[in-house]
This record gives structure tokens, sequence and C-alpha cells, in this order.
């Protein structure tokens, strides 16, 4: 269990690759959450963004999304190229398997920037990374390969630290000028802080299913 303590906002980007997407889909697509509020829509493929509600309006003519959606980009391509090397060997699910991550960075109370990931095929949830100290924590034996491989290739362990702390941390930082005021006004001057949610928030495009246990991300 990880705990913020204080009030702290969260950006996150979950990321859906398929293999062998059907001929209107994309084989990566990204949707972008503050505080789990949908924000962007992302087809690594076309390069489309869809902007989403409000927030989605109020950074749009930001001057940062070119070299976000490169990175984006990047990312979808890594893991796309990963997938060969990180599947389960006895996959015997119909069909072929997605792979599903989610990048979460959060700006804590005190001002400092933590960040983890979330790895998973098809729902479930196999695999953490704590990108502030770089620690793999398997979930899943669907995981076992994933980690074995990835927690021995520095070069892959040093682009999800990088992006999540760095870039994601930038981010965040940036769209909160835009979105501070409009985050404060819509949230209810009687509850307070957003209520607690599972880090692996179901969402269109990732829904983790956790079969004995939860994780949770106090985001308060």
């Amino acid at each position: 269990m990880v705990c913020v303590v204080g009030y702290a906002h969260s950006l996150s980007y979950n990321f859906t690759i398929d293999p062998r997407p059907r001929d209107d889909q994309p084989w990566c697509e990204v949707q972008g959450e503050v505080d789990q509020k949908i924000f962007l829509s992302y087809d690594c493929g076309t390069a489309k963004i869809k902007y989403l509600g409000p927030l989605g309006e109020e950074v749009k003519s930001m001057s940062a999304w070119e070299t976000q959606t490169d990175t984006l980009k990047d990312t979808g391509d890594l893991l796309k190229g990963q997938m060969p090397d990180v599947t389960p060997e006895k996959h015997t699910d119909k069909g072929p398997l997605t792979l599903q991550a989610r990048m979460t960075c959060w700006r804590e109370g005190n001002g400092h920037t933590s960040a983890s990931w979330e790895f998973g095929f098809s729902g479930q949830l196999c695999l953490l990374f704590d990108s502030k100290n770089g620690s793999w924590t398997m979930v899943h034996s669907k995981g076992r390969r994933m980690k074995e491989k990835w927690e021995n290739d520095r070069a892959v362990t040093d682009f999800f630290r990088t992006v999540s702390m760095g870039d994601c941390r930038a981010w965040l930082r940036d769209f909160m000028v835009c979105w501070e005021q409009m985050l404060k006004t819509s949230a209810s001057p009687t509850t307070g802080p957003p209520t607690v949610q599972p880090t692996a928030t179901a969402s269109k495009h990732t829904t983790w299913i956790l079969p004995s246990f939860i994780i949770t991300v106090f985001l308060c």
C-alpha cells in the first residue's frame, strides 16, 4: 500500500496494445486522466488526439503536445516491441492477449512527485514498477516473464523511470497551471479531497481484475 499524505493531484496514461487489431481498431490507444477525470484519447498509429471534456479543451492549445505525443508514441512502440518477449508462454485464452500499461505520477502535499507503472494482460494486473526506487513486484503469475525480462534490462527500466518521473512530472506541472482552479471548483466544498480509489481504476481501456487483493493509492 502506498499512502500519499496531504492533498495531491495525479496524472495517468493508460496504454492498450493490441498486436492483431481489427481493421477499424488502433494497435495502440492511450487514455489520459487527471485526478481520475478523462481528458485525452490518443491513437499512436495515426497520431490523432481527441481532447475530451472541459479539461481537454483547456489544455489543447498548449505547446507541450508535440513533445508529449512523441513520448506517448515511443512508449507504445516500446511496449509493442516487447510483447513477444514478455507474453506468458502458456497462453490458453481464446484470441490474442492485449498488453495494458498504466503510468501514474502524482504531486504530494509537500511538493514532491512520485510515480509508478502497472502492467497486465487482457485486464489481469500482473506487474508493478515503483519508479522512485526502481523495484519490480509481480502480482500474478502471468507477469513472470515480464518481470524476469525487464528487471534485467537496464534500458527498459531507465525508459519507464525517465518517462514517469521526468516527462509525466513535467506535464503534470504544466497542466496544473491551467487545471488547478477548474479541479478545485469541480470538487465538492463539503466532501473535501477526492474519494480514495484503487490505482488500477477501471477505465474504458484498462480494467484490472484483482482476484485476492486491492492496491490502493491515497490521493487525499
